[in-house]
């Protein structure tokens, strides 16, 4: 065999080889392709059977409406005492020195009524639902900047009772859970109050030795309506207690107020020691405070709500707690431009789930229907119209309905999917 043709021999067999080896590479890829392509269905399958518990809750925007006045609106509140869960949504604002209410519809929202105080210095700040025990009517308290609670019937139109006695401006108001007729006020004067709507006594007020140092800015009940928490300007969270033999005696005496036989004068209890007290949650403001169970969520201008509980984590609720014992820190709910303060956070009535507006007119909504806290996750709402302060939010007792009202005068109402 000559040279050339042993040349051209030894290049046929080059080409054999490298026609094979590529062969074998697209052979070896088109099986790894396959294999991803079989993984993934399977890491597809896998998720519609065993779904994660991380959730997200979904919510439409329904609309927006502008209050003529253009001021802003500091307070909503939805009525909770509405029987028929068929009924429309009704529910009341606060801002400049009108109380307006609405109805929420499918096909929008509804004005029904609207106060406005005769006082054009007036500034409300607050409003709160309950109803009157004898006819089963709604009333709508509301308060602000006048120190001077009013007491509205939407049934007949009428401001129908006011309350006079704290020395300054009231920040939030809250009906009893189990009393329709008790209501509690926080102020600009240190102090707490508590009332019998139904005869205008003044039952006893929280503060004085050991009490709040600058404004209260928020309290609530427990469910039980044995416990009060209070929050406000001097960084503290206080505890305290309403079942006192001495304040159950007063409550008593309060329903015979007016009937023949009796004193004139009220004899209001003071209370001036907390059960429990601590400035170790927040650095700042302490501007919103709920409870939860044993738990309290409370928020400042930290860009976070604060899920904690007073004692250690161990404790058993019965068992009183005391400044020593410290307080236990579970969770916190980070949100982004939350650092003003009066921005107040709302839950459902089951408390699965919290609203919570920020500066720029966004709204965060935490699902807290888990079992794990590190499981919550929030699901942000926005609209591009909505830039003004989220001042405060408010829902349904389903938590199908989210009412949110802003600096610029306007509410927005958003449905859960």
């Amino acid at each position: 065999m000559s040279a050339e043709e042993e040349k051209e021999n030894r290049t046929d067999e080059a080409e054999v080889e490298e026609e094979e080896e590529t062969a074998g590479l697209q052979s070896t890829t088109l099986v790894d392709r396959e294999n991803l392509q079989n993984a993934a269905a399977k890491r597809k399958k896998k998720a519609k059977n065993f779904p994660s518990k991380i959730r997200k809750l979904n919510y439409q925007c329904a609309g927006s409406w502008k209050e003529d006045h253009g001021q802003p609106l500091f307070g909503v509140s939805v009525n909770p005492h509405i029987a028929d869960p068929a009924d429309p949504v009704i529910f009341a604002t606060v801002g400049f020195n009108r109380v307006t209410l609405y109805e929420a519809k499918k096909e929008g929202v509804r004005l029904v009524q609207c106060f406005a105080d005769p006082d054009s210095d007036e500034n409300f700040y607050t409003c709160a639902w309950s109803y009157d025990t004898e006819t089963k009517r709604p009333i709508l308290a509301a308060a602000g900047s006048r120190g001077i609670i009013r007491l509205f019937s939407p049934a007949t139109m009428t401001c129908i009772r006011h309350f006079v006695g704290h020395g300054n401006a009231i920040n939030e108001l809250k009906f009893h859970p189990t009393d329709p007729n008790l209501l509690l006020s926080a102020s600009r004067d240190h102090a707490l109050r508590v009332w019998n709507v139904k005869t205008e006594a003044n039952i006893v007020i929280f503060g004085g030795v050991e009490g709040h140092r600058d404004e209260v800015l928020s309290a609530d009940f427990d469910m039980a309506g044995e416990k009060i928490i209070s929050c406000g300007m001097d960084h503290s969270l206080k505890i305290w207690n309403f079942n006192t033999p001495q304040i159950k005696e007063a409550i008593n005496l309060s329903y015979q107020v007016g009937v023949p036989g009796t004193k004139s004068s009220f004899p209001t209890v003071l209370s001036h020691f907390p059960e429990f007290s601590t400035r170790d949650i927040h650095r700042n403001y302490v501007d919103c405070c709920r409870w939860f169970g044993d738990f309290v969520f409370s928020k400042s201008c930290e860009n976070c709500i604060v899920c904690w509980k007073p004692g250690k984590l161990a404790q058993r609720s019965e068992k009183k707690s005391d400044e020593s014992d410290g307080s236990t820190v579970i969770h916190k709910l980070e949100l982004k431009d939350c650092d003003i303060w009066f921005i107040r956070f709302s839950m459902d009535d089951e408390g699965k789930s919290l609203a919570l507006g920020n500066r720029v007119g966004k709204i965060f909504v935490w699902d807290l229907d888990v079992d794990d806290p590190t499981e919550i996750r929030s699901t942000v709402l926005s609209h591009p119209r909505c830039l003004s302060s989220v001042r405060q939010t408010s829902m349904s007792k389903d938590g199908k309905v989210l009412i949110a009202v802003c600096d610029d005068g306007t509410l927005w109402r958003w449905i859960k999917n």
